[in-house]
Formats: C-alpha cells, sequence, structure tokens
C-alpha cells in the first residue's frame, strides 16, 4: 500500500487567529475548551433537557413508579453508557465534528450529515418551545396569573372546580336518578360514588389554547402568525446568537450559569412543594408506595426506559461528537462520560420529586385523584403544572421560577445544537469560517428563525409536533445503529479501543472487557430491537384528539427521508469515486481515508506516522474521498 510522507512545515491555513482559538490552545487551528468546566458543563447542559423534567417523571410514575429505575439504570448502562463513550472519544481523538468525523469509515459518511440534518430540523421546533416558555415567563409578571381563573377569553367549558351534571338522591322512600339542578332545586344530597362530571376544561388549559397559541383546529388551517409568540422566537434566536458568537470561548461561559441555575430552582420548587398539603400523595405515585413491580414483566416498559436513555443522552445527535472535538488530546473522556450520564440520570429523577409533590397538592386542593392531574410533555408544562402553581400563595413568583428554569434547560440544550451545526460548517470551511465566524453564526440564527415561523402561526403547534413525531424519532436510530456497526465492525472495534489508549492511557483487558461486549453485542441488539420496534408501532401522528390530514403525514415522511436519504447517496458516491473492480471499491470505502487519525502531528505516534496531512491536502469530505488509504502496520 502507497504510504505519503508526513509534510513537515506548519499547516495553518492562514496566520489569522480564529476567535475559537487562544495562545493558550493545544490545537491553535480549531482552538480549545478554555477549562475542562466549560466542557462538563457544555455537556451536561446539552444531555439535561425539557425531557428529564417533562417525559421521565411521566413515564416512571406509568411504567411502575420505583420500579421504572431498574431497566432505566439497566439500560443507562448497556445502551446509553456505551455510546455515549464512544461518541466522546470519537470526536476528542480526531478533533472535528459529525460530518468530517467519518474519515474513519468514508462510505458511512452520509451518517454525520443524516445527524447534522436532524439536528437542524429539531434545532427549528426547540426553540419554538423555549419561545413558548418566554411567553409564559413574561406572563407571569403579573399580581394575578392570567390563567389562575376563567377570564374574558374562556368559554361556558371553562371551569375551576369539576361540574357535576347528574347523580343518585333518594327522594321519600326512592332512590331517584336526576340531573343536578333538579337535586339543588329540591335542597336533595347526592348519594357517595353516584355523581357523573361534566366534561370541564381548567383556566389554564383554555389560556394555552386560546390565548398562548390561538390554537386552529388542524394543521390544514394556518391562520396568522402569533406575533407576541415571533417577538419571543426572536428573542431565543437572539440570546442563542449572542451566546455563540464567539463558538466555544463564549458559550462555555454561559453554560456556568445555564446547566447550573436549574438546580437551584429545582431544589427551591422541591422544597416549596415538600412542604404543600398533599405533597406526599404525589410523591407515592411518582416512587413511592404506589410503586409496581410487575410491570418489569412487560415489554412496554424496557422500551420505554431503552428509548428514554437514548434521547435523554443526546446520543447520535452529533453534539456530543462536536462538544468533544475541542478537548484537548489526552483528556480523559472516560471519567467525563460516566460523569455527565450519571448526573443527566439523577436529574431526571430529582426532577420527578419537584414535579409530583406540587401535582399531589394540586390533586388535594382539587379533590381529584392524583392520576387525573399527571401530564407529560406540553401538557404537563404549559397546562397541569401552570395549573397547579397558580394555587399556590405568591404565586407569580413560582411560576417565574419554573418557566425561568424551563428556559435554560432548553437554551444550553439548544447552544450545544448550534455548535454542532458551526463546528461542521468549520470543518468544511476553516478559512472561511477563521474570517466569518459572527457572520457565520448570525445567519444560521438568522435562517433558522425564519424557518421556524411557520411553528408560530396558529397551526404552529401542530408543525412543532409532527416534526417532532418524526424527525426526533427513529431517523436518530438509524444513524445509532449505523454508526456503532460500522465503527465497531467495518473500522475495528479494538483498533478504536487502541485509538482511544491513545489519548487516555493503555487499560487491562478486564477494564475493557465490558465495553467490549457493549460494543460488540448488547448495545447493537438493543438499538436494533428498539428501531424495529418503533417502526412496527408506528401510528400516524396526531395531537390531542386532532387528527393530521394526509398531506401533513405525507410531508412528515418527507422530512424524514430527507434525513436518512443521505446514507445510501453518499456511500453510492463514495464507491463511483474510488478506484477498482465493484469489490475493490467498496473495500476501499470502508477503509479510513488517508488523513484520518489525530489532527495535532505530534499526538499521532507511531499507529499514525504515514498520515496525509489534511491542511495540506485541503480535501473536502463531503464531495470527494481521497483514493489513498492507510493500513495499519
Amino acid at each position: 500500500m502507497f504510504h505519503p510522507t508526513v509534510p513537515e512545515e506548519d499547516f495553518s491555513l492562514s496566520n489569522e487567529k480564529d476567535a475559537h482559538a487562544s495562545d493558550s490552545d493545544e490545537n491553535a487551528e480549531r482552538g480549545n475548551w478554555s477549562n475542562k468546566g466549560d466542557y462538563l458543563l457544555s455537556m451536561v447542559g446539552y444531555a439535561v433537557g425539557l425531557g428529564n423534567v417533562w417525559r421521565f417523571p411521566y413515564l416512571t410514575y406509568q411504567n411502575g413508579g420505583g420500579a421504572f429505575l431498574i431497566p432505566y439504570t439497566l439500560m443507562l448502562a448497556l445502551a446509553g453508557l456505551p455510546l455515549f463513550f464512544m461518541e466522546c472519544s470519537l470526536g476528542q481523538f480526531a478533533s472535528l465534528g459529525p460530518i468530517s468525523v467519518w474519515r474513519i469509515l468514508p462510505l458511512f459518511q452520509g451518517v454525520g450529515i443524516t445527524m447534522v440534518i436532524i439536528s437542524t430540523f429539531v434545532a427549528i421546533y426547540y426553540n419554538v418551545i423555549i419561545a413558548y416558555a418566554l411567553y409564559y415567563l413574561f406572563a407571569s409578571f403579573q399580581k394575578v396569573l392570567p390563567w389562575s381563573d376563567c377570564f374574558s377569553w374562556a368559554d361556558q367549558l371553562c371551569s375551576k372546580t369539576r361540574l357535576v351534571s347528574d347523580c343518585n338522591a333518594t327522594l321519600g322512600r326512592e332512590i331517584i336518578y336526576a340531573n343536578y339542578s333538579f337535586i339543588t332545586s329540591n335542597n336533595l344530597t347526592c348519594i357517595n360514588g353516584t355523581m357523573k362530571y361534566k366534561p370541564v376544561q381548567f383556566p389554564s388549559e383554555q389560556y394555552w389554547n386560546k390565548v398562548a397559541l390561538q390554537r386552529s383546529s388542524g394543521l390544514d388551517e394556518t391562520g396568522n402568525i402569533v406575533w407576541y409568540l415571533a417577538l419571543c422566537l426572536l428573542l431565543s434566536w437572539m440570546i442563542v446568537g449572542a451566546a455563540l458568537f464567539k463558538g466555544i470561548k463564549s458559550s462555555g461561559k454561559v453554560v456556568y450559569f445555564t446547566a447550573l441555575f436549574p438546580y437551584v430552582i429545582l431544589l427551591i420548587l422541591l422544597v416549596r412543594g415538600a412542604t404543600l398539603e398533599g405533597a406526599l400523595d404525589g410523591i407515592e405515585y411518582y416512587i413511592g408506595r404506589q410503586s409496581n413491580i410487575t410491570k418489569l414483566m412487560e415489554a412496554e416498559v424496557w422500551k420505554d426506559a431503552a428509548t428514554q436513555i437514548f434521547y435523554s443522552l443526546s446520543v447520535a445527535w452529533g453534539g456530543l461528537v462536536a462538544l468533544s472535538s475541542y478537548n484537548k488530546f489526552h483528556n480523559n473522556c472516560y471519567s467525563d462520560a460516566i460523569l455527565v450520564c450519571v448526573t443527566n440520570c439523577a436529574t431526571s429523577v430529582f426532577a420527578g420529586f419537584a414535579i409530583f409533590s406540587i401535582l399531589g397538592h394540586m390533586a388535594f386542593v382539587s379533590e381529584r385523584p392524583v392520576s387525573e392531574v399527571v401530564d407529560s410533555g406540553f401538557d404537563l408544562a404549559f397546562v397541569a403544572y401552570p395549573e397547579a402553581l397558580s394555587k399556590l400563595p405568591v404565586s407569580p413568583l413560582w411560576s417565574f421560577l419554573f418557566f425561568f428554569m424551563l428556559l435554560l434547560l432548553g437554551l444550553d440544550s439548544q447552544f450545544a445544537t448550534i455548535e454542532t451545526l458551526t463546528t461542521t460548517i468549520q470543518d468544511i470551511y476553516p478559512a472561511v469560517m477563521k474570517k466569518l465566524r459572527i457572520p457565520v453564526t448570525l445567519g444560521v440564527c438568522i435562517l433558522l428563525f425564519l424557518l421556524g415561523l411557520i411553528c408560530v402561526t396558529q397551526a404552529g403547534i401542530y408543525w412543532v409536533n409532527l416534526i417532532d413525531h418524526f424527525c426526533a424519532g427513529w431517523g436518530i436510530l438509524i444513524a445509532a445503529v449505523l454508526e456503532i456497526i460500522g465503527i465497531i465492525y467495518i473500522y475495528g472495534g479494538n483498533r478504536f479501543i487502541e485509538d482511544i489508549e491513545m489519548m487516555i492511557g493503555k487499560k487491562s483487558r478486564s477494564f475493557w472487557l465490558w465495553w467490549r461486549m457493549c460494543w460488540f453485542f448488547i448495545t447493537p441488539v438493543l438499538l436494533m430491537a428498539i428501531l424495529v420496534w418503533s417502526l412496527v408501532t408506528f401510528s400516524p401522528p396526531t395531537y390531542g384528539s386532532v387528527l393530521y390530514p394526509t398531506w401533513g403525514t405525507a410531508v412528515g415522511w418527507c422530512m424524514i427521508i430527507f434525513c436518512v436519504i443521505w446514507i445510501p447517496i453518499v456511500a453510492i458516491v463514495k464507491i463511483v469515486k474510488a478506484e477498482g473492480n465493484l469489490c475493490q471499491r467498496i473495500v476501499s470505502c470502508c477503509r479510513p481515508a488517508a488523513n484520518w487519525g489525530p489532527y495535532l502531528e505530534c499526538h499521532r505516534g507511531e499507529r499514525y506516522r504515514h498520515i496525509v496531512d489534511p491542511k495540506k491536502e485541503k480535501e473536502h469530505e463531503i464531495p470527494t474521498v481521497s483514493a489513498f488509504v492507510y493500513t495499519q502496520q
């Protein structure tokens, strides 16, 4: 095999310093994190998001309470952590973002493109959710919360309490069944357990639909842009742009607040919640005596645990690779991965206590079982929890704290997602990013803001739900399955382990035993099982009771096809551009590119001494692939 020699000269594209890099950086070309804290908090901020607060507690309650922590912890060890560690190591080793890092296996470079496109779709609607939180945050600056009662915007279905429609009562010696107005006009009393209630809506539910969203009847009825949501969306993009204008150098400082302060607020909400009447009932439902160990016999519970871990840790979105690519080469990515994963899962469990203690109080006040007030997703964040907070003394304060926490949780996840996109641009056009980092970052934010305007129309919530249903679903699972198969089975798991040991030092065979078991067998099998399950149980999107039109579902399918179609397209392009017969072409595309290896010459050592210098080659990863491949010595 031909081995090109490594040029000795300095290989920077220009003498101009990037805003990303400073004199103390090991990698003057791309820049590094200013310190370890910046990186760890950015990773925690990326992994800990809205799902930890609005999805995990509900899943735990639904799947057997405390018993659910058993499959959840197992899935963390078997599926979440191995993938997380793999992605952190991959990004750190090559110091490249999610597309360029596929020099490791040119045939699969489309997987990186899929990750970036899905991250782009998610960035569009995720900031809309942050805009909702901003709107409610501003709405909290009032003496009386606007969703605390049925005000002028409400209709006749709005009520703070349950309304009896009819019941059984004793009239003379007979038991009669009559409507409630007859019962009250005759001074009769309903017999316990016989009351039927009218369908009513809480003020918070009507406020969310009628005022905040101005929700239309369905996807067909787009309506107008809701101007105050559009302004909140603009503000949220301005915050993101301001935090990222110097890349990791600025965002790494902002996360000290956005990643840490939500814990302070969660603690405040938990302490406040625990002192309320009925709080214990809520916590019993969440993780206490109501736990149901027999639920563990149901496959659905294990599937929920695996999918929650998978989405919660943000693996296979490209962000972990992008953030880790700014680490110094010898950073201990192993301990980082474990620390971030454990922090993420502990946050989920902790958030559940804060949520359920206050929901327990709400159930107590409204004289309903906890099961009737619990919800997940938008309905928890913007209906059930605000309703519960409106019943507390000094309710605007608690409301402000809750929505400020949602805002911060969303923002640091959004920072990392946009950093993924700018890192990708930097890897493909380093000279452009060196000179124009601020205009490019602002350009990305403005473009995504304009694309997000469809999500702040009166049908906006249907679009948010549609993108979430399709793009954030099994597209990511496909990317994860191909990522682990490509790196472990085609590139070689043992070879990858040797790469990691170049960074963190030699480890014993027993140290790698667990990781080998997971990477070679357990994790791919689990991911395949979740993927097949997701496809088999796939259902058309709905929002509450509203069905989507056929064209809406078709748009959803087009979005996910647009995300994953790059995997076969790029593979075919690479094979066509390679040399030799078909078999030789496929084999050459399954070998690392000639410029695969540690970014800096000083880290390449004996194993990568024959690397073609990527900066001299100026090889653009997407359009072409070098015909040179290197063989391991």
